[in-house]
């Protein structure tokens, strides 16, 4: 298959599964049947494009210009390729869960459920693949779209309201200032919106005014990065499903935001232009501001969904300070944390829907000793919390070490301090949760009996052991990945990776 056809393979084939579901709806084997063969279908072929890329290709497709100068065209590049696998991947991971969850629930509207999930998969697709700034906005738009009625999908008052606020701003900073930085890039930079290496902004000879304006706009419009102010949709989306939380916070819609601020700090703005751009400090303090604040926050919350929410909002912002570094190890560590943190938010989210099906439970306080009822469940939930905290052999660690060395790079002594204490306040919402489970305090009620005959679904508690365990490849798989990404950034090596290996 060639090149042009993977790609067109990898972006239709989710489309296909929303057909099939549609098509099988009253019969729920075989429509989970169509989502697992077409999740498993669509890994394969992205795993087929991403070995062309660690090849050197970059491969590519072109649709056409919808106006003069705005094409639909697809270029897939090593950053790409890892967000690519990660979303790919972990479709097939929460399909499975979602299958054990959605029945062990008695969820409603399962068919609108796997046709929606399906079309948000195609929204990361096309983000990932995007070769423009116009074609990354589309499918940008798609997965905002396409995962409104998911985060509604109880329909209640609760849920209504968080799928508003969840839509309203979403919308609202991709079009009030995500659109508008597209619209004023296309202008300065001669009616190009390009991904080029190096920066599409490089050489247009931009004021620091204009710069820092645009950079302003660009990293406040991807609203899906969650960074503060704009994170408070993805606390009131926390009323979905679990596995529509975890396919917000782990599979496609925050790392399609993170994702993205990285594509444009590289390639629209490149290196260069980054470090001279006044906003770029500013930002930086906004992006340390994020990680203290809404790890604080999140130390305060009793709900443990609304806990590792806030969780989420932190180890974004990990993303976006390695991306404003604009050094090789900021971007480097900020690129792998968007592996690292997937594979352990999913695992968290997927523990905690786990234990809601079980048990009913929601609240950490009200988990005590429960982890002697499920072992392997809290286990699987301590894993990904040390993954998290970044310590080794976890894949988490490696994202922190190379933020740390970026700020070295860059004579900087106040980012260190941060991810310092961030880490400290990780271990401080997130280990007494399974700590308090498996090793309760004296005279702590017995745990509270299961509100379903046998526990949780078998599938539930695999799906979070799986990706527990991948938390621990990571670690080991970092130097790879290392090299796969490097092609993307600047010249020179990471510290620490290759030694690793």
């Amino acid at each position: 298959m060639t090149p042009q056809l993977l790609i067109a393979a990898a972006l239709c084939l989710p489309l296909l599964v929303a057909v099939g579901v549609a098509l099988f709806g009253k019969v729920p084997t075989l429509r989970e049947g169509v989502t697992i063969a077409g999740a498993v279908a669509l890994f394969a072929v992205v795993i087929q494009l991403t070995l062309l890329v660690a090849g050197g290709a970059r491969p590519e497709l072109y649709i056409g210009e919808t106006v003069p100068g705005l094409a639909i065209a697809f270029k897939l590049e090593p950053l790409g390729a890892l967000f690519a696998v990660v979303a790919s991947g972990l479709w097939i991971v929460n399909s499975f869960y979602s299958i054990g969850y959605m029945r062990g629930n008695r969820e409603r509207n399962q068919t609108r459920f796997y046709i929606c999930f399906a079309l948000a998969l195609c929204g990361a697709m096309g983000v990932a693949m995007a070769g423009n700034l116009f074609t990354l906005f589309i499918f940008y738009e798609v997965l905002t779209l396409s995962t409104y009625p998911l985060v509604a999908h109880r329909g209640d008052a609760a849920a209504q309201r968080g799928a508003r606020i969840y839509l309203l701003t979403l919308l609202g900073t991709s079009i009030g200032f995500f659109l508008m930085a597209i619209i004023w890039t296309w202008v300065v930079a001669g009616q190009r919106l390009d991904f080029i290496e190096g920066g599409l902004l490089a050489d247009a000879g931009l004021s620091p005014f204009v710069s820092s304006a645009l950079l302003v706009l660009f990293v406040f419009g991807v609203g899906k990065a969650a960074l503060m102010p704009f994170h408070f949709w993805l606390p009131s989306a926390m009323v979905a499903p679990t596995p529509v939380s975890a396919l917000l916070h782990a599979v496609a819609v925050v790392k399609a935001g993170v994702f993205t601020i990285m594509k444009i700090s590289v390639y629209v703005f490149g290196v260069d232009l980054l470090q001279a751009t006044p906003a770029r400090d500013v930002l930086l303090g906004v992006a340390g501001f994020t990680i203290i604040a809404a790890s604080l926050i999140a130390l305060t919350q009793d709900n443990l969904k609304s806990r590792l929410a806030y969780s989420t909002i932190a180890q974004l912002a990990y993303v976006t300070l390695g991306a404003l570094l604009a050094v090789e190890a900021g971007a480097l560590g900020g690129s792998l944390q968007i592996a690292a943190h997937a594979a352990a938010k999913i695992t968290l989210f997927m523990c905690a829907g786990a234990i809601y099906v079980a048990t009913g439970l929601t609240t950490v306080s009200s988990m005590q000793g429960l982890g002697r009822k499920m072992p392997l469940v809290f286990t699987a939930f301590f894993i990904a919390s040390l993954s998290i905290i970044g310590l080794p052999p976890f894949g988490g660690m490696w994202p922190k070490y190379e933020l740390l060395q970026g700020a070295a790079d860059i004579g900087n002594g106040w980012i260190p301090a941060v991810l310092i204490l961030s880490a400290l306040l990780n271990i401080a919402y997130l280990l007494p949760v399974a700590i308090l489970a498996l090793m309760p305090l004296p005279g702590t009620p017995p745990a509270k009996e299961f509100k379903r005959p046998g526990g949780a679904p078998a599938l539930t508690v695999a799906a979070p052991l799986f990706t527990a365990a991948l938390c621990v490849v990571l670690f080991f798989a970092a130097g790879p990945i290392g090299d796969f990404l490097r092609p993307a950034f600047a010249a020179g090596s990471a510290p620490g990776l290759e030694e690793f290996r």
